[in-house]
């Protein structure tokens, strides 16, 4: 179940990520004032190739996120919604695997980019190219 609730979290950063690229550009203005704040937050080290992987399925995800969330809303009942979030998933799972990540180091990165903008803005130009 946590692994379920963090990938279905990824899924939203993954959405929120293909959405808050516009946003970024005018918030760096805003945020360079109050950078030295942010600079504290620990963070991990990925190579280029992981956030890459991360970009690529993130993209992945999203589009199966907005697909099962229009389908866990048709859903009639607990069961019915159970088995969307199951398939849901089952599939986020494997775009994560394919892409050549494991599920941690995907839900660590996404975690991590959370907390570091500059991160953040490199994945997101990753996911444009």
């Amino acid at each position: 179940m946590q692994r379920m609730t963090a990938l279905f979290s990824a899924a939203l950063l993954a959405t929120g990520l293909m959405t808050a690229t516009a946003h970024a550009q005018q918030d760096q203005e805003s945020t360079q004032g109050s950078m030295a704040t942010q600079e504290a937050a620990p963070t991990q080290d990925f190579s280029d190739e992981q956030l890459q992987q991360f970009a690529d399925a993130s993209q992945e995800i999203a589009v199966i996120s907005q697909e099962y969330t229009e389908r866990l809303q048709e859903a009639d009942d607990e069961a019915a919604q159970q088995e969307v979030r199951t398939e849901a998933n089952d599939r986020m799972i494997e775009v994560v695997e394919d892409s050549g990540l494991d599920v941690d180091t995907f839900n660590a990165i996404g975690q991590t980019i959370q907390q570091d903008p500059e991160m953040m803005q490199r994945v997101q130009e990753m996911a444009e190219s």
